[in-house]
């Protein structure tokens, strides 16, 4: 049986698995030997992600099959600022943490063999969230700071710590980038192709860590090739 890899998070989960994502790039990466499942939920925040976890993790696994590794991409709402235009998706930085352990807990709980992999939100580029949602009006003002993203960031990664799971510190890593404002992001929060493959790499070194690679897992079915076309009851049994 193949082993899964559920992806549970906000709009830059959601969007994993369009052209050059980071969800499709794993899926491309183990194609016949992992199912990657998406659950994103754009402009979802941790204490909405608690309400709807039973539903959308039904039927993914069962007790004999539960998934190999999820991971868990909350905190950009979150850390959106609460006297601004995204306001009520604002989430206290304490609830947040206590949020993300109790989705850890859920996780443990139904699929205790899982590895649950934390992803720390991104940084954000003001200038580019003010430009997406005001346009060149210069009155304008950033529903989002990187300050903000940064301490949401490091409340995941505290958690992720006390935890003893992995944690993938997306602010810091995208930060490293040259030009990380603009080649990462393509509107002050959603990555571009580049973050996209920052965050891809930075999941398959994370998983490789904890034993699930793509040179480890098993091909599901022969290749063509290995295929004896004169008897193939001689390659599938049957």
């Amino acid at each position: 049986m193949r082993p899964k890899l559920v992806l549970f998070g906000d709009s830059i989960t959601e969007e994993s698995f369009g052209e050059g994502g980071w969800g499709a790039s794993l899926a491309h990466l183990f194609a016949r030997k992992a199912d990657v499942i998406l659950r994103g939920y754009s402009g979802y925040n941790t204490r909405w992600a608690l309400k709807i976890l039973d539903k959308t993790m039904n039927g993914i696994g069962g007790d004999s099959e539960e998934p190999a590794a999820v991971t868990v991409f909350f905190g950009a709402n979150d850390a959106s600022l609460p006297d601004q235009k995204s306001g009520f998706q604002h989430v206290p930085l304490d609830e947040y943490k206590e949020n993300l352990r109790s989705i850890h807990a859920y996780f443990k709980k139904k699929w205790p063999s899982t590895t649950v992999i934390f992803i720390a939100p991104p940084p954000i580029d003001e200038e580019g969230r003010i430009k997406d949602l005001c346009g060149d009006d210069p009155s304008g003002q950033a529903e989002r700071t990187n300050e903000a993203a940064g301490e949401f960031a490091k409340g995941c990664i505290t958690v992720a710590k006390k935890l003893n799971i992995p944690v993938i510190d997306t602010w810091s890593r995208m930060q490293e980038i040259p030009d990380w404002r603009k080649s990462t992001l393509r509107d002050g929060l959603h990555f571009t192709p580049l973050g996209n493959k920052v965050l891809f790499e930075e999941v398959v070194k994370t998983l490789k860590d904890v034993g699930l690679s793509d040179e480890k897992l098993v091909t599901d079915q022969p290749y063509y090739y290995e295929v004896d076309y004169k008897d193939p009851s001689k390659t599938f049994g049957n």
